[in-house]
C-alpha cells in the first residue's frame, strides 16, 4: 500500500499539470472522455486522483456531469493496469530486482533534478517487495496444506450461489476496511495461486473490491459538494450494475476469460501441467478485473444521460446558506485531498473569494446612496459580517496551502503555492478597504454635516472606477484560457491614481474658500485615498495572478 501511495504521488507531481490540460482537452464526448480517464488513471496510477481532477472540473464548469461520469468509467477501466503489474510480478522471483532499484532510487532521491523520479522507482520497489514478502509468506506457511485455512474455505459449496455473495460481501468489506483494493487484490492473488482458494470465490472477492472502493469514496465524499457526492456515487452506481449483470452470467463469463488466459480449472495435482496451469491464477484475476471493466463500460456509455438523472435524483444539492454565512465552496476533504491536484480547489476558491469581495464593495456603494437610518444599519451591518467572512476566508485557504505545501511538491506547483498565498492577502486587503470606506460613510451620517453634491459626484466617480478594477480582476480570474490583456487592470490604476491626485489638490482649494468644513473635508478625502488604496491591491493580486496564470490556460 504504501509503495502504492508512493509511486503514484510520484507520477502525480511528474504529470499533474499536463493530466489537468489533457483532461480539459479531451472530453468533448463520452468515447473521448473514457479514453482519457483510462489514460490518466492508467498514467498516474490512481483512480483517485482522476476522480479529483474530474470533480474540480465538474466544479469549475469546465467539464459537465455525463463527461465527468464517462471519464469516472475509463477510471474503473485505467485501474485495471494495477492487478496486471501485481500478476506480472508473481509469474517471477521479482525480489531479485528489488534491492539493485532501492539501491538507484536512493541515488536519484538524493540529487536536485531527479529526485522525483526516485521517488516513483522507490514506490515500485517497495510495492513489489511487498508483493513479493507476501508471496514469500504464503509460500512458507505452505497455505495449500494448511488444514485450518483449508478448512475454512472447503466449509463454503463452490457451486452455491450463496457462497459467491458471502464471498462478494467479504470482499467489499475487506476494501472498506484497508481502503485499498490494491492490497486486497493482491492478498486474493496469493491465496488462489497458492491453490487455496478457488478461482470462482476468488473473482467474486474482485468483485466485492469493486462495490467496496467506491464505498470508500463515497464516504469521502460526504463532506464534499454536491457535484463530489454525485461523481462519487455515479461510480458506485456503475460498479453495482457491473456486478449484478456478471453475477446472472456468472460462471459462463469466468469460463470465458479463462479460455483467454489459457487456464484449465478442471487440471488436478496429478497433470504434470499442473503448476504452470496455477501460475496462471493471477493472470486470470487481473483478466478478469479488465474483461469486467471494459465490459460494463461498453453496456452503460449509451446510458450516461440516464445515470446522470439517476444520480441528480438521489443526491440533491445541499440546502444553501445564506450567501452572508461564511462557507468555502471549493476546498473539501476527503477525495478532494490530493497534493498536487488540490492548487486547482484552491484557485477556485480564491475566485470565489474575489467576487464575495466585489459583492461586499457593492454594498458599499449602496451604503453611499441610502437614506433611510434603518436601512443605513442594516448594509452596515452586513458589511462588517462580509469584512469578517473575508478575515475568515484568508485563514482558511491560507492553512490549506500551508497544508498542501507539506506535501512533496514540485517546484513549479510550490511557486503556485506563493503566489497564491499573495493573491489571497491582498483579496483580504480589499475587504479590509471596502470595511474602512463603510465606517468612514457610516460616520458621516452620524454626524451633522453632509457631502456637498459636488463631492457626491465625484466619491460615485471613484466608485466607478474602483468598481471597473474589481471587475478586470475578477474577469481575469475567471477567464483563464483566453487571452486577457492584463494591462488594463494596470490603466485603471492610473486613472484612480490621477483622480485621486486631483480631487486632493482640489480639496485644499475647497477648504481653504469655505466651500465645507476642514472635518467633512477630511472624511471625503479618507474615501477618496481608500478608493486608491483599493486600487493598489486589485494590481498586487493582478501581479500574483499573472505568476501563477500561465500554468492554467
Amino acid at each position: 500500500m504504501f509503495g502504492m501511495k508512493s509511486m503514484s504521488d510520484s507520477l502525480q507531481k511528474m504529470a499533474g499539470p499536463q493530466l489537468r490540460h489533457v483532461l480539459g482537452a479531451m472530453t468533448t464526448n463520452r468515447f473521448t472522455g473514457i479514453l482519457t480517464g483510462t489514460f490518466i488513471t492508467a498514467a498516474v496510477q490512481s483512480s483517485t486522483a482522476t476522480t479529483v481532477m474530474t470533480v474540480s472540473f465538474v466544479n469549475a464548469g469546465l467539464l459537465t456531469l455525463a463527461q465527468a461520469i464517462s471519464v469516472i468509467m475509463g477510471a474503473n477501466i485505467g485501474t485495471t493496469l494495477t492487478a496486471w503489474i501485481m500478476s506480472a510480478g508473481f509469474s517471477f522471483n521479482i525480489t531479485d530486482f528489488v534491492w539493485p532499484a532501492f539501491f538507484i532510487a536512493i541515488i536519484l532521491i538524493y540529487s536536485k533534478k531527479r529526485k522525483i523520479l526516485g521517488d516513483f522507482i522507490f514506490g515500485v520497489s517497495f510495492m513489489f517487495l511487498g508483493l513479493g514478502t507476501l508471496r514469500q509468506t504464503g509460500i512458507d506457511m505452505d497455505l495449500a496444506h494448511n488444514q485450518p485455512v483449508l478448512a475454512f474455505f472447503t466449509s463454503f459449496d463452490p457451486n452455491s450461489f450463496t457462497t459467491t455473495l458471502v464471498f462478494l460481501l467479504i470482499g467489499s468489506v475487506l476494501t472498506m476496511c484497508v481502503q485499498s483494493s490494491a492490497a486486497i487484490m493482491a492478498i486474493t492473488m496469493i491465496l488462489c495461486s497458492n491453490g487455496v482458494l478457488p478461482i470462482y470465490q476468488g473473482i467474486a472477492l474482485v468483485m466485492g473490491e469493486n462495490i467496496g472502493t467506491t464505498v470508500t469514496s463515497n464516504i469521502a465524499a460526504l463532506t464534499a459538494n454536491t457535484q463530489a457526492r454525485r461523481a462519487a456515487f455515479a461510480h458506485m452506481l456503475f460498479n453495482m450494475f457491473g456486478v449484478l449483470w456478471v453475477l446472472c452470467i456468472f460462471k459462463p463469463f469466468i469460463d470465458m476469460v479463462c479460455g483467454f488466459v489459457g487456464y484449465n480449472e478442471t487440471m488436478t495435482k496429478a497433470d504434470p501441467n499442473f503448476l504452470a496451469n496455477t501460475a496462471k491464477l493471477s493472470f486470470v484475476l487481473a483478466a478478469f478485473h479488465t474483461t469486467f471493466n471494459v465490459a460494463n463500460t461498453l453496456v452503460l456509455v449509451g446510458f450516461i444521460p440516464q445515470i446522470k438523472k439517476i444520480v441528480c435524483k438521489v443526491i440533491r444539492p445541499k440546502k444553501q446558506n445564506d450567501e452572508d454565512d461564511f462557507r468555502l465552496r471549493f476546498i473539501q476533504t476527503g477525495i478532494m485531498k490530493t497534493a498536487e491536484l488540490s492548487v486547482l480547489e484552491a484557485q477556485k476558491e480564491i475566485c470565489s473569494f474575489s467576487e464575495r469581495i466585489q459583492r461586499m464593495f457593492g454594498m458599499v456603494r449602496d451604503l453611499l446612496k441610502e437614506k433611510d437610518e434603518k436601512n443605513l444599519l442594516k448594509i452596515f451591518s452586513r458589511i462588517e459580517k462580509y469584512e469578517g467572512i473575508s478575515d475568515n476566508m484568508e485563514i482558511e485557504i491560507a492553512k490549506y496551502l500551508d497544508q498542501v505545501s507539506d506535501a512533496h511538491l514540485s517546484d513549479e506547483t510550490k511557486a503556485k503555492i506563493r503566489a497564491m498565498l499573495r493573491e489571497i492577502s491582498e483579496i483580504e486587503s480589499i475587504g479590509d478597504s471596502c470595511y474602512n470606506i463603510a465606517r468612514t460613510v457610516n460616520r458621516r451620517v452620524t454626524g451633522k454635516e453632509d457631502f456637498t453634491p459636488q463631492q457626491y459626484e465625484h466619491i460615485h466617480q471613484m466608485f466607478e472606477l474602483t468598481e471597473s478594477a474589481l471587475e478586470q480582476m475578477n474577469y481575469m480570474f475567471s477567464h483563464n484560457k483566453e487571452n486577457i490583456d492584463v494591462n488594463r487592470s494596470f490603466n485603471i490604476e492610473n486613472e484612480i491614481n490621477n483622480f485621486r491626485n486631483q480631487l486632493k489638490t482640489q480639496n485644499i482649494n475647497d477648504v481653504n474658500s469655505h466651500s465645507y468644513t476642514y472635518a467633512i473635508g477630511t472624511m471625503y478625502m479618507d474615501i477618496i485615498q481608500e478608493c486608491e488604496k483599493l486600487g493598489d491591491y486589485v494590481v498586487n493580486v493582478v501581479e500574483a495572478r499573472m505568476n501563477t496564470r500561465q500554468h492554467y490556460v
